[in-house]
This record gives structure tokens, sequence and C-alpha cells, in this order.
């Protein structure tokens, strides 16, 4: 008897964003479990937070491609941020580089209102100060956005920027040499 190719179970990543609080993991790893994924492996980088003090996890598994859609879906509902799912990218990937006194202008607040105001969220975000903080900084910050939001993130960037008097060099896009 043939298998059918499209229940063959295969290997599936997922990369999520959990709060630091006892039982996060607990809550994205059941709606796998409850959806008939298998866990392969778990790559929890509790030491490595991202700007907004969550967690990256990545989830190795297996199940059928049908059951997977089950899997999203499941996360989805329970409330988790998924960054990345097997192959498909929930967003848009663009880097930004911020220069100027970003410390002293309130670094939190511009990443804060960058958030709010642009549906973008922070992935990542590394800062260098050679001369301290209380003199002119960089940054680079990496937004996950919304597909066709993209302009409209860059659009809240600038403006902050602006406010703040902070330089802007924009975007670097994943993937572009």
């Amino acid at each position: 008897m043939a298998t059918d190719v499209s229940e063959t179970r295969r290997a599936y990543t997922v990369r999520l964003e959990l709060v630091d609080e006892p039982g996060e993991l607990l809550r994205a790893l059941r709606p796998i479990a409850d959806n008939g994924g298998n866990l392969l492996s778990i790559f929890h980088e509790r030491g490595n937070l991202t700007p907004r003090g969550n967690i990256p996890v990545e989830v190795d598994l297996e199940c059928t491609p049908s059951r997977f859609d089950d899997v999203v879906n499941g996360l989805r509902d329970a409330g988790v941020t998924i960054i990345q799912a097997g192959a498909d990218q929930y967003a848009e990937q663009v880097s930004v580089l911020l220069v100027g006194h970003l410390v002293e202008t309130d670094l939190s607040d511009t990443l804060e209102t960058i958030e709010e105001c642009s549906g973008a969220s922070v992935t990542d975000f590394a800062l260098d100060a050679p001369a301290g903080t209380d003199d002119v900084s960089s940054a680079r910050a990496q937004l996950a956005i919304e597909p066709g939001q993209t302009e409209e993130a860059l659009s809240v960037v600038r403006t902050v920027a602006e406010r703040k008097d902070l330089r802007v060099v924009e975007p670097l896009v994943e993937g572009e040499a």
C-alpha cells in the first residue's frame, strides 16, 4: 500500500518568544503535543533575552504537514508569540541603525515607542557606547514587521529619531548584500 506523501511525518522548526515567567515554556509546548506534534529538541536561550526581556526559544518537532497548521494555530490560540514557523516567517526582518545620545534620550522609551506606534517588534538589539553612556552611541535594532507594513514602521522610527535628535541608517533588509 502506498503512503500518502501529504501525511508523511516531517521535521519543522518553530521560533518563539516567551515571557520569562514560570510555566511559559510548558504553555508553549502543550499546543504542540495537543495537536499531534512530537518534540525533537528545544533550544531555550534563557541567558539571551530579547530587548523586551523575553526569552527566544527554538523548538524542533515532527508531525504531518496537515497537523503542523494545527500546531501553529494552537500556539497562536494559546497566546504564544511566533517569530517563525517552518519555512514561513510571520514578519519581514528589517534592521536600522540609530546614532546619537541614545541612553541620554531614554533608550527604553525609544524602543517602546517604536513597538507601540508601528506594530513592529524589536527582535534583536545591540548597543555600542565606546565612550560611555553619556556620549554618542550607536545601536542596531532588528525589527520584525508584518508584511506590507515596513514603510509605516520606518516612518515611526524616523519620527522618534527626529524628536530625539538621533540619526537613522535604514533599512538593512535581511538577505540583501
